[in-house]
């Protein structure tokens, strides 16, 4: 079973900058789709950022070329680098992983962006 939490979320000023972390576990093996979604209240879930294989990425529109999805030095974690936060970024944003045939979900972590 594996299991992903993730880290990094908080209250940021429009413009501003956050990190959030994933890591997950419970994998013996490198889970190359991970990836970054968000839901905003009253909204559908909706993919942010994410690696469809090793290296491939898929980014939404919105995010492209403020937020930056990486791969962390431990196995199975991820990262989403957010710049220049807007005040429509806010939302609950999940970790997610496809693995074995399954999708995982992190608890989720709150990001509020002030403007």
């Amino acid at each position: 079973q594996v299991q992903l939490v993730e880290s990094g979320g908080g209250l940021v000023q429009a413009g501003g900058s956050l990190r959030l972390s994933c890591a997950a576990s419970g994998s013996r093996f490198t889970i190359n789709a991970m990836g970054w979604y968000r839901q905003a209240p009253g909204q559908q879930r909706e993919l942010v950022a994410a690696f469809t294989s090793g290296i491939r990425t898929n980014y939404a529109d919105s995010v492209k070329g403020r937020f930056t999805i990486s791969r962390g030095n431990a196995k199975n974690t991820v990262y989403l680098q957010m710049n220049s936060l807007r005040s429509e970024d806010t939302a609950v944003y999940y970790c997610n992983a496809a693995y074995a045939g399954n999708l995982y979900w992190g608890q989720g972590t709150q990001v509020t962006v002030s403007s």
